[in-house]
């Protein structure tokens, strides 16, 4: 095993996760779907904890593992949380009630992102996770940035794509779609931009507060 492989399991197995949130993911396993990990779940709280976050929006439910680990950040938040799969919200809104998160704490939002999101109020929150269909991601990354206030953040889990992004034989267009991101999206002067290699990858992209 490289250095690398080693830092990266110590990371994952040196993680504790909540039981609530276990619970939910074993979940989002029954279910199919595919949770963030621990540490990258991890991450996600401590940037929710250290903004403070009250307003979160989270495009992608699965079985709601990452929105439990936001709320887990910052348990006064509310939780505005899109999927398009009515499955997955009605297990999210089982993980929830298991995790005694109140009602006034989440919503949950049936149906496509591209549709819900141009609905919503720009500059309102604080942290916006992306972790849905990965062929709109720059669509729905672009949609976050209008959405969060100034010194909000983005989230991107999965951005390294099970490795595809460090690849440079790989050219499809997801992959580009996720280097572009990492590259140019996060070398703008309107964001502070990090890549965690924990994980699947998080890239944090936090936008510049100006007077």
């Amino acid at each position: 095993m490289s250095e690398q492989d080693a830092n990266h399991r110590f990371a994952e197995e040196a993680t504790t996760e909540p039981d609530h949130i276990a619970r939910a993911r074993a979940h989002a396993l029954e279910l199919g779907a595919s949770p963030i990990s621990a540490a990258v779940g991890a991450q996600c709280a401590v940037i929710a904890a250290a903004s403070q976050a009250l307003n979160i929006v989270e495009i992608g439910t699965g079985a709601g593992v990452s929105g439990l680990w936001l709320l887990h950040g910052s348990p006064r938040a509310t939780l505005t949380t899109i999927d398009s799969e009515p499955e997955h919200l009605a297990v999210a809104r089982q993980s929830f009630a298991e995790a005694k998160v109140p009602a006034a704490r989440a919503r949950f939002i049936s149906g496509r992102a591209s549709d819900v999101l141009p609905r919503m109020n720009e500059a309102s929150y604080d942290i916006v996770l992306v972790d849905a269909d990965p062929d709109g991601v720059i669509e729905y990354v672009e949609h976050g940035l209008r959405l969060v206030r100034a010194g909000g953040t983005v989230l991107v889990p999965r951005v390294l794509h099970g490795g595809a992004v460090a690849d440079p034989v790989r050219r499809d267009s997801v992959t580009a779609a996720y280097r572009s991101l990492i590259q140019e999206i996060q070398a703008s002067p309107a964001v502070i931009g990090a890549l965690s290699i924990v994980g699947e990858g998080l890239l944090q992209l936090t936008t510049v507060a100006t007077d």
